[in-house]
């Protein structure tokens, strides 16, 4: 940070117009003439229009006049407009006493972005005592409605807020972001801006209706005639009604005698969730490291790891003996609070803290994963789970967690 005491002149400049190559450069040159430190620089682009903002030092009152009108007139030959603001030195203190504040990343997601969404987030962030730093768009760039040849129920749009402050309520605000979330059919994603979140590595999922669109046992007992009755504990379970591993014994039970062929034919027709490929591609890509941890059942998660290259398995061996089920399941059933012990025994092994850590699920059994990982994300979750989660995603697929990480889809264009 520069000497204060030896400061002669704070300026702010703002260039603003059409966008080309050079400008910055012709820019900057001529204040590197007249010996200018650079206190701070901003530049964005949007439609080819470009906004290039420089807070400036200069030596002198005169060297400044002379510089003002260098830039003034390089803007005109370019057909740009040049502004100058003077800054004075309180102001600047203020501005850099400022630099400890807690800044956090809001992140707003749906299959189509409004000016209404906009409005209502940023209302929700100033009412909080929260200054929007920076707004940038992370999804690809909008065809027109009427060009578009994107199912509805496939597009995705996300714009990333940086802001700073320290909240009044942060539970209270994320309360808020999760009713505003419901009422415009939206996700909104609240989280600190830190080291952590710029380097996460490890992701767990859970496996039935998070990363495959199917509760496989229900699947089984459809194969197996207890659809219904298997179905209705399930939903009961997955609602928090029921003890998980009370209701998954009770529901395995009803499986006695089904012919073991049968889970062939059902992980070969399992449906992966929308985004489910291309998130597992771009984190291999990316060095993470993946796992599922499942309440489901062994066989359907190897299967899972065989077609897209997930690192751990963990879920439940369903025994069979002579080519049938028996009803039962061998060891220890994989309920909540075995998954987050396999999340932090897998975080361990992999020698990472457990900020560094996704965790993805549905169900009220996924609870304590989501609660203990850095990024805890209730994916298309029930209503219990998804107050409960640090982070909902309901409107995108699973791919719509690469922008929690700060992904932009320029970023995938050459995987």
């Amino acid at each position: 940070m520069p000497d204060i005491a030896n400061m002669h002149e704070i300026i702010l400049i703002t260039i603003a117009g059409p966008d080309r190559p050079g400008i910055s450069a012709h820019i900057t040159g001529l204040l590197a003439d007249h010996d200018v430190n650079i206190l701070d620089i901003s530049q964005a682009v949007i439609h080819d229009h470009l906004s290039l903002g420089m807070l400036i030092e200069t030596p002198s009152e005169q060297e400044s006049a002379l510089l003002m009108k260098s830039v003034l007139f390089a803007a005109h030959d370019m057909g740009l407009t040049a502004r100058f603001r003077p800054i004075t030195t309180e102001s600047y203190q203020q501005w850099v006493a400022g630099h400890g504040k807690s800044r956090y990343i809001v992140t707003l997601l749906a299959r189509k972005i409004t000016a209404e969404h906009i409005a209502a987030v940023s209302g929700l962030v100033a009412a909080n005592d929260l200054n929007i730093d920076g707004l940038s768009r992370l999804s690809g760039r909008v065809p027109l409605e009427n060009e578009m040849n994107t199912p509805r129920d496939t597009r995705k749009a996300c714009v990333e807020f940086s802001v700073r402050g320290e909240p009044r309520d942060i539970s209270g605000m994320r309360a808020a972001f999760l009713r505003l979330a419901n009422e415009l059919n939206l996700d909104i994603a609240f989280q600190q801006d830190n080291a952590f979140r710029r380097n996460r590595r490890i992701v767990c999922f859970d496996m039935d209706s998070t990363l495959i669109e199917h509760e496989v046992i229900d699947e089984l007992a459809k194969a197996a005639g207890v659809g219904e009755q298997v179905a209705a504990i399930t939903e009961r379970a997955m609602n928090g009604e029921l003890d998980f591993t009370q209701s998954f014994r009770a529901r395995v039970a009803l499986l006695k005698g089904l012919d073991a062929g049968v889970l062939e034919g059902i992980a070969s027709n399992l449906k992966l969730t929308e985004g489910a490929e291309q998130l597992i591609r771009t984190l291999k890509s990316l060095g993470y490291k993946t796992a599922i941890l499942s309440g489901g059942f062994t066989y359907f998660g190897e299967y899972l790891q065989k077609r897209l290259g997930i690192d751990y398995v963990y879920a439940n061996a369903l025994e069979i003996v002579d080519g049938k089920v028996t009803g039962n399941v061998i060891g220890e059933v994989v309920d909540g609070q075995r998954k987050a012990e396999l999340l932090r025994q897998i975080a361990e092994r992999e020698g990472v803290n457990l900020e560094q850590v996704i965790a993805v699920g549905d169900g009220a059994n996924d609870l304590p994963m989501l609660g203990i990982a850095g990024l805890g994300i209730a994916f298309r979750a029930k209503p219990m789970v998804k107050q409960n989660a640090k982070q909902a995603i309901s409107t995108l697929g699973l791919d719509g967690i690469l922008y929690l990480l700060g992904v932009r889809d320029r970023d995938l264009e050459f995987r």
